[in-house]
């Protein structure tokens, strides 16, 4: 990867930049001066690790996925089974991340990994179908959601969708901001968050097993009444519930700046997994001693349906508690998704700017703007329901591709060292669980949708062929002084 053009200081009038960015070695050949290469720090330990993976994880999902998943299985029993076999098929994922993220041990997650198991290519089209769609969608999502709660404040006559989407671009802008400024700062606003939705579902639990005390279990007791026989159903009900656990994986892309990712990448993702597991399950529970299920799946806003009926006058904290859950998990989305532009722009898969770091605050800045655009551009045209539909089925593909890495590295890299190693029947399960969930959806609901995600990333090839197989560049000299002049250098792993 070539560096690009720097200004020429040969006349001396460039020297206040060059003391921005303190250093530049010279060349022991010819005595020149180059601009060094600029690092993302260690900065992401244990705690916040486990914070990372926990705030983004619990955001807008457990908050309006609960009808999903109850719509799709028909029973209240079947709709908690498939809530846990969604945190245990995360947990089965995270786990097999884990070692994947001890074993190539640089960030950008699923792009890394397909990269080295199966080459350029299908790493190129995980990269473009993340940029474009996987990351983007899910930020819109999430700050969608947070603009709807924001609404619950304001009546409005009749249900405008400007204000919702107006809102949920401010705070797609206001966390690119924070994301630009430090990345400590970033993981500091992700643990705050994650502890104030910690609380708010604490309060949710601890008031279910308050409601059970009291003997408020008719609706639990109605077990598998009204089952749906349909396995395709079901997978379904597993898109529904496996959206409020997404985020399970998004502290593979950070591994380049955890501190002892051997011990910490796996202790972290298996503490935050079970964490988030149990704290839904009680959360379902709660919500089902509070309301029947008529009333669960006739709710726009189950969390404020349930603060209604047992807060009483405090039933404010509940709008507020989703508020900071998809703030904080939106913030955990942009830090995770910019990582993934960054490093495919370190690696020549996309342009090379958006590889470029921040060399005072050491952040990937161009990429959390590339980021950061596309996202309010999917805020636009955004339909909640279309867009989780979108977002899963393209999502699952890549997560099934990415765990069938680990099998395949298991015999091409069988020499390496593997601080942390999974039992081989848990990635061969989660890749057929993945086929499943792919093929399910399609033969239950057939959807022009899949059929555009799926055109969209075959599309791919469009632009890998003459962007990156054949080179084709855009000369960098011509903005080589902007450039340097924004504190911006390439980063080489």
């Amino acid at each position: 990867m070539e560096n690009p053009v720097f200004v020429d200081d040969s006349d001396g009038k460039n020297n206040d930049i060059r003391k921005r960015i303190k250093e530049f070695p010279e060349d022991e050949k010819d005595g020149t001066t180059k601009p060094t290469t600029v690092k993302l720090k260690k900065q992401v330990g244990l705690i916040s690790g486990t914070s990372f993976i926990v705030g983004t994880v619990i955001g807008s999902g457990i908050f309006i996925s609960p009808k999903g998943v109850l719509e799709e299985t028909g029973s209240v029993a079947l709709s908690l089974i498939v809530w846990a076999g969604a945190g245990l098929l995360a947990l089965m994922g995270s786990l097999c991340y884990a070692e994947l993220g001890t074993l190539i041990r640089k960030s950008g997650g699923e792009y890394q990994y397909i990269k080295q198991a199966y080459g350029n290519i299908p790493a190129f089209l995980y990269a473009w179908t993340s940029v474009i769609v996987i990351r983007t969608s899910s930020m819109a999502i999430i700050c969608l959601t947070f603009g709807e709660y924001v609404a619950t404040f304001f009546p409005y006559c009749g249900s405008p969708e400007l204000p919702t989407k107006l809102v949920a671009a401010l705070a797609i802008l206001t966390l690119a901001i924070i994301n630009c400024i430090d990345t400590r700062l970033a993981t500091q606003v992700q643990v705050f968050f994650t502890i104030a939705k910690l609380v708010a579902l604490l309060i949710i639990s601890v008031g279910g097993v308050v409601r059970m005390a009291q003997g408020n279990i008719k609706e639990l007791q109605r077990g598998f009444e009204g089952t749906t026989n349909s396995p395709s159903t079901i997978a379904l009900a597993f898109y529904d519930a496996l959206w409020s656990y997404d985020g399970w994986n998004n502290l593979n892309y950070l591994t380049e700046e955890m501190k002892n990712p051997k011990k910490n990448l796996p202790r972290a993702n298996v503490f935050g997994i079970l964490l988030v597991t149990f704290i839904y399950l009680l959360t379902n529970v709660s919500y089902l001693t509070a309301m029947t299920s008529a009333e669960l799946l006739a709710s726009n806003a189950v969390a404020v349906t349930w603060g209604d009926r047992i807060l009483g006058g405090a039933a404010i904290l509940m709008p507020l508690s989703v508020l900071f859950s998809t703030f904080g998990a939106a913030n955990g989305t942009l830090f995770s998704g910019g990582r993934v532009v960054y490093v495919a722009g370190r690696d020549g898969m996309l342009p090379e700017l958006l590889s470029y770091v921040n060399c005072k605050r050491s952040t990937p800045v161009p990429s959390i703007i590339f980021t950061t655009i596309i996202s309010i551009a999917m805020v636009i045209p955004g339909n909640l329901s279309e867009l989780i539909d979108f977002f899963s089925f393209t999502a699952w593909i890549f997560y099934g591709v990415t765990v069938s890495t680990l099998i395949v590295c298991r015999y091409t890299m069988k020499d390496v060292e593997r601080p942390f190693k999974v039992a081989l029947p848990i990635p061969i399960l989660f890749v057929l669980m993945s086929i499943y969930l792919v093929i399910g959806p399609i033969i239950q609901s057939p959807q022009i949708e899949f059929l555009y995600a799926f055109l969209f990333i075959v599309g791919g090839l469009i632009f890998y062929i003459p962007l990156v197989h054949f080179k084709l560049t855009i000369p960098l000299s011509s903005w080589g002084k902007y450039v340097l002049k924004v504190g911006l250098l390439p980063d080489v792993y």
